[in-house]
């Protein structure tokens, strides 16, 4: 297979029609071998149009997503980012060469070691993976510049809005399948926040993520 001709195709027919300007997101593709953070199995879908599985029921996005997000997110590199949901590694591995450092959790103990062994090969320095559930929050450390959740949840607890630092931003799928909205949260200021709704979409939800209440008869 030829990786670097699928990749191009990958970014020119997917990732660029799909609202993905941004010339230093679609270079940075280019840098992180996307095919280097899949599982073996699936090597050859790499770069397709598509959710790939990971195992103990967790899926990778599909590659039109994670650029979009990188986008929309506007990583810099004195940015502290909070991910929830490691993976692959590869959204990390992204979210790490335009940041400061990255704080992964992860609930699944076989993607803990598949996520850190792909970074490690990367050379990803200035990441941190941590085995834990952070579906609602993750409070070592008291805020982060960007949250990402790479999993979806009913209702966006309330624990990550706080730790957004000022100008802070935060995506997050929300709602029940098979209605769900991506969406950014920024941090205005102090206990205020604005919202912008990107995309419709489904993906698979965090593990214990927050439920709302339930209206009972």
């Amino acid at each position: 297979m030829n990786y670097e001709q699928a990749r191009f195709n990958m970014v020119e027919q997917q990732i660029r029609p799909w609202e993905v300007l941004d010339q230093t997101v679609l270079d940075l593709l280019y840098v992180v071998p996307r095919e280097e953070f899949v599982p073996p199995a699936f090597r050859a879908l790499a770069f397709s149009d598509m959710e790939i599985p990971l195992g103990e029921g967790q899926k990778m996005w599909a590659p039109k997503i994670e650029a979009r997000v990188l986008q929309e997110l506007q990583v810099k590199k004195s940015d502290r980012v909070l991910e929830i949901g490691t993976g692959s590694g590869y959204l990390t591995a992204l979210l790490a060469h335009r940041a400061a450092h990255v704080r992964s959790v992860e609930i699944g103990p076989a993607l803990v070691e598949f996520g850190r062994a792909n970074l490690a090969r990367h050379g990803a320095v200035n990441v941190t993976v941590e085995a834990g559930d952070g579906a609602r929050g993750w409070a070592l450390e008291a805020t982060f510049d960007v949250i990402v959740l790479t999993g979806s949840t009913p209702v966006l607890p309330d624990a990550f809005v706080r730790q957004l630092a000022p100008g802070g931003r935060l995506f997050a799928v929300l709602g029940d399948a098979p209605v769900m909205v991506a969406r950014v949260v920024s941090s205005n200021a102090p206990g205020v926040v604005s919202n912008v709704d990107l995309f419709e979409t489904e993906i698979a939800p965090l593990v214990n993520c927050e439920q709302p209440p339930r209206f009972r008869f």
